[in-house]
């Protein structure tokens, strides 16, 4: 791959990797809210996840998905639905005790699961096929080198985000200011899905 579309493909996976979207926001309520070592499965679940769904978009998936509107739509309205889920745990948790008898979770599967919902995450897999990958005589090698360094954005990413949450965790552990916290993580999840609706 030339030099020049390398370092398109590092300033793509930076811009959308390190922008707010449903893993960052997950990734820093959980840390927030139960500590780095509880947020860890979930901030290695989605480069596992993001990986498999970059595979099954060059293997054709991607071009199903936008062959068949019905499919797509699907994709959506499974992926708001647990946005919007998520969003309403997250906003009813005030307190560290409550976000662990809560079990404000999301595990190692149901993360890697997320990424099949996740509109950004779909964006960016179909953009770096499209771009990177398919139609080039060395689309295989290509997809060597593209997804260990996409799987290397997504992690390091999403664990900047679940550090940032943890540094945090003490001080919101202090009168209502985790309550307040949550709830903007969670109308941040709420803003996510409502861009899915109009996108």
């Amino acid at each position: 791959m030339p030099l020049v579309e390398f370092t398109a493909l590092l300033v793509l996976a930076t811009a959308m990797s390190f922008t707010p979207g449903p893993n960052t926001t997950l990734s820093t309520a959980l840390a927030a809210n139960r500590g780095l070592p509880a947020a860890m499965r979930f901030v290695l679940s989605v480069p596992v996840g993001w990986s498999a769904l970059l595979l099954l978009c060059a293997g054709g998936l991607g071009a199903l998905v936008l062959a068949l509107p019905a499919l797509r739509w699907a994709i959506k309205a499974v992926g708001i639905g647990y946005l919007l889920w998520l969003a309403l745990r997250l906003a009813r948790s005030g307190q560290l005790s409550e976000a662990d008898a809560a079990r404000l979770s999301v595990g190692f599967w149901q993360g890697t699961l997320l990424q099949f919902v996740n509109i950004k995450a779909w964006l960016l897999a179909l953009t770096i096929v499209a771009g990177w990958v398919v139609g080039q005589p060395d689309h295989l090698q290509r997809l060597a080198l593209v997804l260990p360094v996409m799987m290397a954005f997504a992690f390091a990413s999403n664990l900047t985000y679940a550090a940032a949450g943890a540094l945090l965790r003490h001080w919101l552990a202090q009168g209502r200011r985790l309550l307040w916290f949550n709830r903007v993580m969670a109308a941040v999840l709420v803003a996510t899905a409502l861009w899915m609706v109009a996108a």
